[in-house]
């Protein structure tokens, strides 16, 4: 299940032209309730990718897919 997910969030990203790890933190970032966002990473590109995350805004579509997917996979770890 949890694989089914994370491929649905990846595919979602793909067809809207982004990084699956930036549509995440940007979906967090845009959330009314966050007042900030711990990101991680290894590496100089992963942390570049992480950063440039701050100047994406997600559509309405792609906030509608996260929320479809949301909605089939509410807790896919278990």
């Amino acid at each position: 299940m949890i694989e089914e997910a994370t491929q649905s969030y990846v595919d979602l990203a793909a067809e809207h032209g982004l990084d699956p790890s930036q549509m995440a933190i940007a979906f967090v970032n845009q959330q009314p309730f966050v007042t900030s966002n711990i990101i991680g990473a290894t590496k100089m590109d992963q942390l570049a990718t992480d950063i440039a995350s701050a100047n994406i805004t997600l559509s309405e579509e792609v906030l509608k897919g996260i929320d479809a997917i949301h909605q089939r996979h509410a807790n896919p770890a278990s």
